[in-house]
């Protein structure tokens, strides 16, 4: 299946096993196939992350994303590694395979999906489906003079959304100059009220 394995990775990460899903147009430019990857150099996306005060929720301003090809020590194969930095400390995620899907991608579903729990008071399993069936179902393409911007609303018609406090509008917005490149904007936002983004752009 064309998005098996960036599903995995997401779903792996969630606790989930990956289900046979039909992808849209615009899941298929977001989960297009950039691997195997071959970087000659780190990549460092800004990482910006707001919204109301809520236990659970951890704000982020100025903070990096570093996405770098290392060589694992048990094989002295390539790995792919993750390195999330706000400059007071540092951690990384990963290691990813070279030939799999997008750790990037990856890092932002799962951390606005955990946001989105915290911030709600809702179900993170519930929330994570959602946003899944709306990339892989849904969702909306448009190209521009810069590139592709596929962009979802996996709360627009939820059943429960007179219960979310405002984050039925949630917005997934995805920029990329070209669906094998690296996803150069990767942001979540609602409404003014209640204010949420969470936020990835390529330096």
């Amino acid at each position: 299946m064309k998005h098996a394995i960036a599903t995995a990775i997401w779903l792996g990460l969630a606790g989930l096993a990956p289900q046979p899903l039909i992808a849209a147009e615009a899941g298929d430019a977001v989960f297009a196939e950039r691997g195997p990857w071959d970087l000659d150099r780190s990549l460092e996306w800004r990482l910006t992350v707001q919204g109301p005060q809520a236990e659970g929720f951890r704000p982020t301003a100025n903070a990096s994303l570093i996405l770098s090809e290392e060589t694992d020590p048990s094989d002295q194969q390539p790995i792919l590694q993750l390195t999330q930095d706000s400059g007071e400390r540092s951690r990384k995620i990963g290691p990813f395979p070279i030939s799999g899907g997008d750790p990037v991608l990856t890092f932002f579903l799962e951390q606005t999906s955990r946001d989105v729990a915290a911030l709600t008071g809702g179900s993170a399993h519930y929330i994570r489906n959602r946003m899944k069936d709306a990339l892989f179902r849904g969702g909306e393409i448009a190209q521009g003079d810069d590139g592709l911007t596929a962009t979802f609303q996996p709360f627009a018609e939820d059943p429960n959304a007179d219960r979310m406090g405002g984050f039925q509008t949630l917005r997934l917005t995805f920029v990329m100059a070209d669906p094998a490149q690296p996803i150069r904007e990767l942001r979540a936002e609602t409404d003014p009220e209640p204010g949420y983004t969470n936020s990835l752009v390529l330096q």
